[in-house]
């Protein structure tokens, strides 16, 4: 990606990092390029490492139930998709058939689709409907950000122990620490910070990664 999306990060460093990582395989990169090619909305898709860092930290934990909220053109899922072990499955909600019609072709050509089941409906609706129980292994939050806390409320009681809960664009190009800055997402941002913070149920670290990663284990 010309403009690197990572935190603070100079385009040769970004271009540094993406090199001497598992880059992105000729599917990964067709699935970029369309994206990019939707314009300014692309900053929506997550970074090639980060997408990188979801597989590995998936396969990591040996996940076999995972969840995804807020999918956009899929290149996340097909990143998690590929690091579920043998039978595992993907939750994918969104509400744009527009934008996940990209990823399903592709996670069609990774040969993934059978292990995602994508839900077009909000995702506060779909998660409420999830059974209540410690079954999910992982969940990605990487959607409307005044949501974060009741997407986050819902899958913390559904979480296996040690299950692990990733949570995107935790640093908001870095206007969390901006005084001046004041509007409906980075507030939302702020008071989502600050609620996993305080919570006891869970051990969490906040790492730089693209727009800031926050990984919250659930004890």
């Amino acid at each position: 990606m010309a403009d690197p999306k990572s935190f603070q990060l100079s385009s040769d460093i970004h271009d540094y990092l993406v090199a001497h990582g598992s880059p992105p395989d000729d599917i990964e990169r067709a699935l970029i390029e369309e994206t990019v090619s939707l314009g300014a909305i692309s900053r929506m898709q997550i970074a090639p490492e980060q997408g990188a860092f979801l597989r590995i930290v998936t396969r990591l934990i040996g996940t076999r139930h995972a969840v995804e909220v807020g999918t956009f053109t899929g290149y996340s899922a097909l990143c998690i998709a590929r690091g579920l072990v043998d039978g595992g499955r993907l939750l994918c909600c969104d509400v744009s058939e527009e934008w996940t019609s990209i990823g399903r072709r592709h996670w069609q050509r990774a040969g993934v689709a059978d292990r995602i089941e994508l839900r077009i409906a909000p995702a506060v609706e779909t998660l409420a409907a999830l059974p209540m129980g410690a079954t999910i292994d992982l969940a990605f939050i990487d959607a409307d950000k005044p949501n974060y806390v009741n997407y986050y409320e819902a899958l913390v009681p559904r979480m296996r122990r040690d299950g692990l809960i990733l949570v995107d664009n935790v640093l908001w190009s870095g206007t969390v620490v901006d005084p001046d800055a004041n509007d409906e997402n980075v507030t939302a941002i702020r008071a989502f910070n600050d609620h996993l913070a305080a919570d006891p149920r869970v051990e969490a670290v906040m790492v730089p990664v693209s727009d800031g990663l926050t990984l919250a284990r659930v004890r």
